[in-house]
This record gives structure tokens, C-alpha cells and sequence, in this order.
């Protein structure tokens, strides 16, 4: 068991690596496909990168560049943040920002659409969608990623909505600035990429599982070992079998259910295993913290 746990570690690393190289290469392309031809602001600290080399354009007469930005905006953040969440995480969301910096210097895409509908709709989702790839890889687009799973974490609940506000402000300045034209429209790719984010991300979704098995003990032992969540046991009986077994009651958080389930059934094989969505849960429960 010790092995496996051991082999899937090595796996997972290896997933956020892929997870963080995608998000940044479709960050970047993103960027200067959708964001850049509409005139528009992305979230969190890209969209202040991406504000502020407009205002040094077009005021100060020099250009300070959005992958400069990027980087210097999120390491002070990193830095204070990076004990409250989590070293590895904090490590990888940067990764993320530098490579996203790297290639918006050295890869330059073209356009697809003229209509800036088309670039709101299709980019929205597509931001939204690489934000999912970098958090389901334990890693996230820094900034006010930070932020917001470190409030999550400690609340317990998604803030995204919160995040959507906090840019909203900032687009506010924008449309102030340069027109409320195109501050309207990326208040719109705002909220789409914000919605994609809250209906392909579940960390803080719980569910229940039911577990029937032969090997009841083992399957709490191990269980208990690797996870913090509290397990109830009742005794029950085989309809077909015949047989004595018994049904195992737990509520986990939406992203462990893999996980646990690939561990019982380590234990035992023959596990069966019923995932069932929680709609309220009233009681103490483990958050765990990121990792």
C-alpha cells in the first residue's frame, strides 16, 4: 500500500506539471487571441497587467509590458501567501505565472474573430476553463487565485463570486479611463469565465458515500489513517448472499472521492461504493488545506 501511495504521489506531481504547462500556454494564447483584439480585461492581476500597459501606452508614452506586470504583481503576493495555503501550491501557481509570461514573449498567435461577441463568449469560457485546468493540478494563475482559495480554504464554501466583484472594480476603472464600451464587455467575459470556473470546480462540494463490504474493520483502518473525516458502521445483511456485511456512512469533500474509493478498494476488491450528492451538511467538518 505504502508503494502504491508512493507511485501516485510521483503521478500526481507529474499531473501538475502537464496541468500548469497547459494553463499557461492557453493563458497566453488566450490573451492575445480573445483579450487583446477586443480590447478587453481579463481577471485578477492579468487584468491589472493587461491595465496598466495601456496606461503607460497611451498616457506616459512607454510600454510596461503585461508579462512583466504579471510576474511582479504576483511574487509579493506569493510571498506572504505561500505559508497560509501551501509551499508546493504557491511554488507551482508561480510556475504557472512565469511560464504564461515566457510565452506571451516568445509566442505570438493571431486572431480567429472580428466580432467582439465571438471573443467574449468563446474567450470567457476559455479563461475560465484554463483557470479549472490549473486548479484541478493544485496549482492556480496566481494573483488573486491566491486570495480566494486561501479565503475558501479557511470559509469553506467558493468565493468566485467575490473575485467576479473585485474585478468588476477594477474594470470600473477602465471603462473610467478608456470608455464604458469595453469596460461592459469585459464585465460580460468577466462573468462567463467566472461561471465556467464555478461549474467545472467542486473542491468545496461535499458528498456522501455509502459503502457496503465484508472487510468493514480493514476498511475503516485505512481509511481513517489517510483522511480526517469522521466514518459511522451499522451492521447489515446480504439480500442474495445471505452473508453478514456491513454499510459504511461518510460525508468527504467532492475532490477525494476518487482517492478514498481507489483506497477501499485496495482494502477490499468487492467494495461497493454509492457517491450521493450533499445538498446541506450541519456538523463539524475536516477541510483539508491545499496542497
Amino acid at each position: 500500500m505504502i508503494r502504491n501511495l508512493r507511485k501516485n504521489k510521483r503521478i500526481k506531481l507529474l499531473i501538475t506539471f502537464v496541468c500548469v504547462i497547459v494553463a499557461a500556454f492557453l493563458q497566453a494564447y488566450v490573451i492575445q487571441v480573445f483579450i487583446q483584439p477586443a480590447d478587453l480585461l481579463s481577471s485578477g492581476f492579468t487584468g491589472v497587467a493587461l491595465l496598466i500597459e495601456k496606461i503607460t501606452s497611451t498616457y506616459l508614452g512607454f510600454s510596461f509590458s503585461t508579462s512583466l506586470g504579471m510576474i511582479l504583481l504576483n511574487v509579493p503576493v506569493a510571498m506572504i501567501c505561500y505559508k497560509s495555503i501551501s509551499p508546493k501550491f504557491t511554488f507551482f501557481s508561480l510556475l504557472e505565472v512565469f511560464l504564461a509570461s515566457f510565452f506571451l514573449r516568445v509566442i505570438h498567435f493571431s486572431p480567429i474573430f472580428d466580432d467582439v461577441l465571438l471573443n467574449i463568449a468563446f474567450g470567457g469560457f476559455a479563461y475560465g476553463l484554463l483557470t479549472v485546468v490549473a486548479l484541478r493540478g493544485n496549482a492556480s494563475t496566481g494573483g488573486t487565485d491566491f486570495i480566494a482559495l486561501y479565503v475558501s480554504n479557511k470559509k469553506g464554501k467558493a468565493i468566485w463570486e467575490y473575485v467576479f466583484l473585485f474585478n468588476t472594480v477594477i474594470l470600473i476603472i477602465f471603462g473610467f479611463m478608456f470608455g464604458w464600451e469595453h469596460a461592459g464587455y469585459s464585465i460580460l467575459f468577466q462573468f462567463i469565465s467566472t461561471r465556467t470556473i464555478d461549474s467545472f470546480y467542486h473542491r468545496y462540494e461535499r458528498v456522501t458515500l455509502q459503502v457496503t463490504t465484508t472487510h468493514a474493520q480493514k476498511v475503516i483502518n485505512a481509511y481513517v489513517q489517510q483522511y480526517r473525516h469522521g466514518i459511522s458502521c451499522v451492521d447489515a445483511m446480504g439480500g442474495y448472499s445471505q452473508k453478514p456485511m456491513n454499510l459504511l456512512h461518510t460525508v468527504v469533500s467532492s475532490y477525494e472521492v476518487q482517492d478514498i474509493i481507489d483506497l477501499m478498494r485496495e482494502v477490499d476488491p468487492k467494495v461497493i461504493v454509492n457517491v450521493l450528492k450533499t445538498e446541506n451538511f450541519f456538523g463539524g467538518f475536516y477541510q483539508a488545506p491545499i496542497d
